[in-house]
């Protein structure tokens, strides 16, 4: 027999009744019943239910046994009474009694349980996460995210693509978030940086030739953490293609990410027809550049209601420039109660908890004379204007309205936020789905509002809708070959179709104040490549992460990944960030200053 297990904890059925078996595993639970210990033994498939009694010679060593020991048992299988059955196992028709017992690992008393579903603070389930990921819902999200990997990748070479590596140790780049540098040995006072993306690598393998490149990749960015990214590192499955336009990207990554939110979104609708939405419109519609379509408000521009209005904090603000008020539609559910003040007053301190002043709002309700507006901006501006706001949302009786003022960059994150807690509150928001929408036409540029100066306000690799033709207009104009993919407010895709000529590049980064000489000094292995005779290319890159995330149907994306780092960005199981030893800085020529107090 073997030295640990003939079976494994999910596979014991009635066939095996009567054979001698070894199992190891972890105790999961152990249970007294009048003399008789009752131990859950669980490995990474399953449990499988043991007993022994006074009888048993292994009797006084199953009894010293506790919660997480690891254990190797051997036994004779036995049949459950029918009575006593577990349908909920695989294993609940049978039972081991125990002939024989060997401790494999004992465990000190445990900092948190693993059976059972008691919260634990984020903290101690970091420092000892290990322990936490033998958790029932820790080991099935690690698994779901394994399946999902190998899936993509079989997916993606099925699609025609093949995966190449490039490598973790680079050159800085500024892509849009910060680097985290590697002090080089062999080169004092130079430094390496850990890639933010393969980007520049993906794009000189399409300049090599290779038409489809894929990867799961490994990405290291320096960010401040949030529920949905990791602060340190994060992994997505990277693609590039040669001699391809915006569409072809989309019609290529689209049936790979439908298959997987299928095979693994556990019967959730999946949307299978994929909006194309522009930045401006998603902004003005959905208050973010990542909507969640499960929520079908759609906000709308009011202004023209308000302008010269008896509201005067409204008809004032109108009179700026650059201002604007926002309606939020509110439609009560079909056969639901209608939205009545008290609701209208929770989202107005929902407003102010965000920050903002308050938030306006007009509910229909049933008057002397039939449908009538309610609310202080229906008095304001009187029953024409009020009449003509129902029309404009298509409300009708029990429905509401809410409204937000100001330059919209303002108020537009908490317009966002509130379409969520409406659709939430009042059931419009299907929660069983998947639903996505590709947000495109980005603007390259923004102007900063207190220097004038003109930067780039997304990837500056992508290629200028129009080409040059569109860099000698006004900047603020032009768009670019942009792409996120949104899925439940979540952004799972980011792409571009990349500019690949020089001289366009040269351009580009001109308009935002950047020389000839400093492209080529940052970029130059990719501007150098690109003079011989670099194909059009594009691909796009989803946060495998996220994906789990919500498949896994997790608000956190510290669950999904097996050793995350803290909100801090600390290892607390591994000690990370640590002190260098005085022998490795010396050896790098590397001194550490004081932190500033």
């Amino acid at each position: 027999m073997h030295a640990y297990r003939s079976h494994n904890c999910a596979e014991l059925t009635a066939a095996n009744v009567g054979e001698t078996v070894r199992l190891s595993g972890w105790v999961n639970r152990v249970r007294d019943h009048g003399g008789i210990l009752f131990i859950d033994l669980r490995d990474h498939y399953g449990i499988t239910q043991v007993l022994c009694d006074p009888d048993s010679a292994a009797f006084a060593d199953v009894e010293k046994v506790r919660s997480e020991w690891c254990i190797r048992i051997d036994g004779e299988v036995k049949a459950r009474d029918p009575e006593l059955v577990n349908p909920k196992l695989p294993t609940g028709e049978v039972e081991v009694f125990v002939r024989g017992i060997e401790v494999l690992g004992a465990a000190k008393e445990l900092p948190l349980m693993v059976f059972g579903d008691q919260e634990y603070p984020e903290e101690t389930r970091l420092k000892y996460r290990y322990l936490d990921l033998r958790r029932e819902a820790m080991q099935e999200n690690m698994k779901l995210r394994s399946d999902v990997v190998a899936s993509m990748r079989k997916r993606m070479w099925d699609t025609g693509f093949r995966e190449y590596q490039t490598p973790i140790i680079t050159a800085s780049s500024p892509e849009g978030a910060r680097d985290f540098l590697v002090p080089s040995r062999l080169h004092p006072g130079k430094f390496y940086a850990l890639p933010q993306a393969p980007q520049q690598f993906k794009q000189l393998i399409m300049v090599s030739g290779y038409d489809k490149y894929f990867q799961i990749a490994p990405c290291f960015r320096d960010e401040d953490p949030r529920a949905d990214r990791s602060p340190t590192d994060f992994y997505q499955l990277d693609m590039e293609m040669s001699f391809v336009e915006q569409q072809d990207v989309f019609d290529t990554i689209q049936p790979v990410l439908i298959g997987i939110f299928e095979e693994f979104g556990n019967g959730r609708k999946v949307d299978k027809v994929w909006p194309q939405i522009s930045y401006r419109d998603a902004a003005l519609w959905y208050g973010t550049d990542k909507p969640d379509l499960r929520n079908p408000i759609k906000m709308q521009d009011a202004s023209d209601h308000f302008r010269g209005s008896g509201f005067a904090i409204f008809a004032k603000l109108l009179e700026q420039e650059g201002t604007q008020v926002r309606a939020i539609p509110a439609p009560r559910k079909k056969g639901g109660d209608p939205v009545g003040r008290k609701f209208c007053d929770r989202m107005n301190a929902f407003a102010q908890k965000e920050g903002l002043p308050g938030m306006g709002y007009i509910f229909w309700r049933e008057g002397e004379n039939g449908m009538e507006a309610a609310g202080p901006l229906a008095k304001n501006i009187g029953p024409e204007r009020t009449e003509a706001i129902r029309t404009q949302l298509g409300l009708g009786l029990g429905d509401a309205a809410f409204f937000l003022g100001g330059k919209p960059h303002a108020f537009e994150a908490v317009a966002g936020k509130a379409r969520n807690v409406i659709g939430e509150e009042l059931g419009l928001t299907d929660l069983n789905r998947f639903a996505f929408a590709w947000v495109v036409d980005f603007p390259i540029y923004e102007k900063d509002d207190e220097t004038g100066r003109i930067d780039f306000e997304h990837n500056p690799f992508s290629m200028p809708q129009g080409g040059m033709d569109a860099l000698n207009g006004d900047p603020l104009d032009v768009l670019g070959y942009q792409y996120d993919l949104a899925c439940n407010g979540y952004e799972l895709v980011s792409g571009a179709i990349r500019n690949h000529k020089p001289e366009i590049m040269f351009k580009a980064f001109e308009i935002a104040g950047y020389g000839e000489d400093e492209v080529k000094k940052r970029f130059g292995g990719m501007v150098n490549a690109f003079q011989y005779g670099a194909p059009p290319h594009g691909g796009c890159a989803a946060g495998i992460d996220r994906i789990v995330m919500l498949l896994a149907d997790e608000a956190n994306i510290r669950e999904v990944i097996m050793f995350p780092m803290n909100q801090r960005a600390e290892d607390l199981m591994m000690d990370a960030p640590s002190e260098p030893q005085n022998e490795q800085l010396r050896e790098l020529r590397l001194r550490v200053l004081p932190p500033e107090s």
